[in-house]
Order: C-alpha cells, then sequence, then structure tokens
C-alpha cells in the first residue's frame, strides 16, 4: 500500500494501472465525516496506490479522476483521455466585464 504524495503523480500513475489490468483495477474513494478525509484508491490485487486528502477543493480534482476512469471503462483502455483531461486545450482569454479596474 503506497500513499502518494503528489495528485498528478496519482493520477499518471493510476491511469498506467488501469491500462495494464482493466479486468483486475477497482477504484474506490472513502469519506470520512469526522475526519474530514477523503482517501481514494486504486489497486489491480498485486499494486495498491492511495491518496488522502483533507482539503475541499481536491473534490474538483476528484470528479475529473472519475471521469477519466469512466471514459476508459466505457471506452476502451487505449482510449485517447486528452478530451477528458482537458490538457491540451488552447488558453482561454481573460474575460472583462464586473470587477475592480486594474
Amino acid at each position: 500500500m503506497v500513499y502518494v504524495i503528489s495528485w498528478d503523480d496519482f493520477v499518471e500513475r493510476s491511469i498506467q494501472l488501469f491500462r495494464a489490468s482493466p479486468q483486475n483495477t477497482r477504484y474506490v474513494m472513502k469519506y470520512r465525516h469526522s475526519d474530514a478525509k477523503l482517501v481514494l484508491k486504486v489497486t489491480d490485487d498485486k499494486q495498491c496506490l492511495k491518496f488522502k486528502t483533507d482539503q475541499a477543493q481536491d473534490a474538483k480534482k476528484m470528479e475529473k479522476l472519475n471521469n477519466i476512469f469512466f471514459t476508459l471503462m466505457a471506452r476502451g483502455p487505449e482510449t485517447d483521455i486528452t478530451e477528458v483531461t482537458g490538457k491540451e486545450q488552447t488558453a482561454q482569454p481573460a474575460k472583462r466585464g464586473r470587477g475592480r479596474k486594474q
């Protein structure tokens, strides 16, 4: 059981683990309200990766990881996930409008 410190490292290693054995890989999330801790676990019974956080902002990251796994499970492990992760998107122009002038 390995706790991965970096979120990006956890996502990359989890995707690699799923692509190596898609039939045996499981993804589990556990939230303890009393501790306000979220633990994500990806395992294939040979290797186990865990990520633990208590930050509310990581909920959006978890949602993106869910979308990645849903895409890989529905379309197959060799699917290109760049459209789900959004890493190759072009930069959005800065929004102008309400707010303090600088």
